[in-house]
């Protein structure tokens, strides 16, 4: 639940989306068409690239646009700062006028832009979760330098503040010359753009401009490198980091829970219309137990940042799992892609929680056309900021049966991102002191964006905020001024940190089932537990249940930090799956 993802805290993030907003996830695919409007005034066939000032750094994006015979067009998006080769399909391209529209719903991205004939360029706007400028220009970007020697793995430790942090260096070289990116595994970021890589002799310098960390080393042998990391406001360490494999590909992770078919139920692709929302069309996943039902129904809704029906996170698909263990079970799942993810039309980037909640709502309108359903036992689990959506959407919705809230928010929202930024930030070697001086200045920006009456007051308060100290309180860099400035202004954070769960929760009648994990650095059990408790107190059916050892995925953890995510087999525990079901089959059989 983190979408105020990366304000870049020493290289990582804020983290309050489920995803790295602009970690481009690159997927393989068929490349879909759209016609081309007759009234285009440029050819727009070609291969165009921009450079993309993300939180993560600056990012290129390549664009290839070819035109079919039928005078349709199709597309394909390369981020080749993270994974050079690799193809993102583009859904649909159109021109009209002067105007270019490409939609990237595997990703969650779209970009708007206009032709300009004194620079011949497309000048226009990237949004993924939030907008950021984006200009085209024809042709491929420049090749980058060719470091022999340096291609492969390469890890290292350092600890801070007594916390042991991995750290990881991948290097490849193709035709267009030598990518480098860095992966902090235990600060969950990955994929972030390294600049400077060289190599002179057997000395090698690179620096992380989304921190601005460098590092300063020298080979000893040909998998083996120590020297010096430095990070601004920190000690110099010594870091050794030695070269594990000489491909640079992410290991293959086991996920032992991932359902794999046959499956003994029936699965159906479904698509429903949101008539609250223009263009926002779901398309989703249903399961079916064997028979002919009527059977109880869930509605998945997702945690924060687009996500798709599977709610894909660090290689699990923990909605694929309990659809499957659900389903199995005998209680009909609906799971569906965010709007404007994988199949879903819409527009993510100015969608609030509210807008969201309408998207579930119209997920109940279906399942109540479905013979197979039991119209009376429709209800929906949500995770994270999907137990904040179920809610708003279950007030006085009739439709509504049952709720099940799984890492759900009972605190205040800036409560909540108080206390999970002090979390987060000790689980990643952040000393306190950094986290006492940061604290002031965020509820100080907070403030100010709860005191705007609109957007353009709320930017103009926050930038005169997020002067030179403040970022570095904020462990940001000066470039990301304006990028920090977009995040905390966006429509979806405005309105995320006027909501008060209290005062949603006091509205519902049906019967809840609260779970939290006590390992949960995102959405801290104890607080947000007590604060669920205390707004149902009038509801004569709710069931709290405070798991011990689970993290806010739901995995059985160590230590409940977002390093531990990937490393983790288990997608999402027996335990809680269990007691899911259990509570669902008391009320509505199974």
């Amino acid at each position: 639940m983190h979408r105020m993802n990366r304000l870049v805290r020493r290289g990582a993030a804020l983290l309050w989306r489920e995803r790295i907003v602009y970690g481009l996830v690159c997927v393989l695919g068929a490349l879909a068409v759209m016609p081309v409007a007759a009234d285009a005034q440029q050819d727009v066939a070609g291969v165009w690239h921009g450079v993309l000032d993300a939180p993560v750094g600056k990012l290129t994006l390549v664009f290839t646009i070819e035109k079919n015979e039928d005078g349709t067009l199709r597309a394909s998006m390369e981020s080749p700062d993270q994974a050079p080769g690799r193809q993102i399909p583009v859904a649909s391209v159109a021109v009209s006028g002067n105007r270019l529209t490409m939609a990237i719903p595997a990703i969650g991205g779209r970009y708007e832009g206009v032709w300009s004939a004194s620079t011949r360029r497309w000048e226009g706007t990237f949004s993924q979760g939030m907008d950021v400028p984006l200009v085209l220009e024809r042709g491929v970007p420049a090749a980058r330098a060719v470091v022999t020697g340096m291609d492969g793995v390469w890890e290292g430790r350092v600890t801070r503040n007594g916390v042991d942090l991995r750290l990881i260096v991948r290097v490849r070289t193709d035709e267009r010359g030598t990518t480098v990116t860095f992966d902090a595994p235990d600060m969950a970021a990955t994929g972030i753009p390294v600049s400077g890589f060289a190599r002179t002799g057997d000395a090698i310098v690179f620096e992380i401009p989304a921190s601005g960390a460098r590092y300063e080393g020298t080979l000893a042998g040909e998998n083996r490198m120590s020297g010096t990391w430095t990070l601004p406001g920190q000690a110099a360490a010594t870091v050794v980091f030695e070269r594990t494999r000489t491909d640079a590909e992410p290991e293959p992770r086991v996920r032992p829970q991932t359902p794999k078919p046959p499956f003994p139920y029936r699965s159906e692709d479904v698509v429903f219309e949101n008539a609250a929302a223009a263009g926002a069309t779901l398309a989703g996943t249903l399961t079916l137990p064997p028979g002919g039902g009527p059977f109880a129904a869930a509605i998945l809704i997702s945690g924060s940042g687009p996500q798709d029906r599977d709610e894909t996170i660090r290689g699990h698909k923990p909605f694929a799992v309990l659809a499957d263990h659900l389903t199995r079970s005998g209680i009909a799942v609906l799971r569906y892609d965010d709007r404007g993810v994988g199949a879903s039309t819409g527009d993510f980037a100015a969608a609030t929680s509210a807008d969201f909640a309408t998207d579930a709502s119209a997920a109940v309108r279906y399942l109540r056309t479905r013979i197979e359903i039991d119209h009376d036992a429709i209800g929906f689990i949500g995770h994270s900021e999907g137990a904040m959506i179920g809610p708003i959407a279950a007030a006085g919705n009739d439709g509504v049966a049952f709720l099940v809230l799984l890492a759900g928010p009972g605190t205040t929202t800036v409560e909540l991102l108080r206390t999970q930024r002090r979390l987060m930030g000790l689980s990643q070697g952040a000393a306190q002191e950094e986290l006492d001086r940061a604290d002031p200045v965020f509820v100080t920006v907070v403030e100010a964006v709860l005191a705007a009456r609109d957007e353009a007051e709320a930017e103009t308060r926050v930038r005169a905020l997020l002067t030179a100290d403040a970022l570095e309180a904020l462990g940001a860099q000066e470039e990301s001024r304006e990028l920090a400035v977009r995040q905390f202004t966006s429509p979806w954070f405005r309105w995320f940190i006027r909501y008060d769960p209290a005062q949603v929760l006091s509205r519902i009648d049906v019967p809840v089932l609260a779970l939290n994990g006590t390992l949960d650095v995102q959405v801290p059990a104890d607080a947000n537990l007590a604060g669920i408790a205390a707004a149902l107190a009038h509801n004569p059916d709710v069931t709290i249940r405070r798991l011990a050892g689970l993290n806010h995925l739901f995995q059985t953890a160590q230590t409940g930090a977002l390093g531990e995510y990937a490393d983790i087999e288990e997608t999402f525990a027996p335990q809680a799956m269990g007691i899911i079901v259990a509570w669902l089959h008391e009320r509505f059989g199974g």
